[in-house]
């Protein structure tokens, strides 16, 4: 659906949601389409969607984002995903991030390791930040308010490391961490249904996932993200720009 939607955009029908946040009917009807085929295998479960949001009452709950990248997917810009993670009693359980514009799956179940295509992955042996390649995302709407701290930790980082990339997709950018494609990820003020089945993909494959201040991340807000030792001396390295609020988050 997504990917027969890229040949009409100019007739997509898009909302602003936000400055700079926007939803396509291609967003709700690629949502419909992922609930209502769990539902026909697990009528009883519930869900938690970007954009439907909350429905459902079982301590087994689905949580989606049709389409992580959206604005990447209005300009044409290949680099957007679908991203779906199951918890039980608020334990995540199975991750499931499609690539669909290189026809990559990404999924891992608790206990059972990450895998692309049924191929094992792991998260990088880099060993600190030196030629580390870092991803991130820009903060946007509500998150304005740091730009100043995130511009502090940009130049750290920049300085510090290979390289920094920023395609525009959390959910991806954290499957690509598990399959050691970046070596650590780190971003402002994200929504569960960007980190989930992302949190639990690095988990599988060996890595760290958790809050600006090195808390426990709770699918909500700052994360930082990678290989064991790059986690931690990302931590490090950003821990100068981590004051008030984004200690708090």
């Amino acid at each position: 659906m997504i990917i027969r939607s890229l040949n009409r955009l100019d007739s997509l029908q898009v909302a602003s949601k936000d400055r700079n946040d926007f939803v396509t009917d291609v967003d709700r009807q690629a949502e419909a389409e992922i609930i209502a085929t769990i539902r026909k295998a697990y009528p009883d479960h519930a869900f938690h969607a970007e954009e439907s949001g909350r429905s459902g009452d079982s301590p087994i709950e689905w949580i989606i984002d049709p389409l992580d990248g959206t604005t990447n997917f209005l300009h044409g810009f290949p680099t957007f995903c679908v991203s779906i993670a199951c918890s039980q009693r608020g334990r995540l359980e199975h991750a499931v991030v499609y690539d669909p514009m290189r026809q990559e799956v990404f999924t891992a179940s608790r206990g059972d390791g990450a895998r692309l295509e049924n191929r094992r992955i792991r998260v990088s042996k880099q060993r600190g930040l030196e030629g580390a390649l870092i991803a991130t995302g820009f903060p946007y709407r509500a998150n304005l308010k740091h730009l100043d701290s995130y511009l502090g930790m940009l130049k750290s980082v920049m300085q510090q490391t290979a390289g920094i990339r920023r395609p525009g997709s959390a959910a991806l950018d954290l499957a690509y961490v598990a399959a050691g494609r970046v070596d650590g990820f780190w971003e402002i003020g994200l929504a569960p249904w960007d980190t989930a089945a992302g949190t639990l993909l690095i988990q599988e494959a060996g890595g760290r996932v958790g809050t600006l201040s090195g808390g426990e991340y709770r699918q909500n807000g700052n994360i930082v993200a990678g290989s064991p030792r790059v986690y931690e001396a990302l931590l490090e390295l950003l821990a100068p720009h981590v004051q008030g609020e984004l200690r708090e988050e």
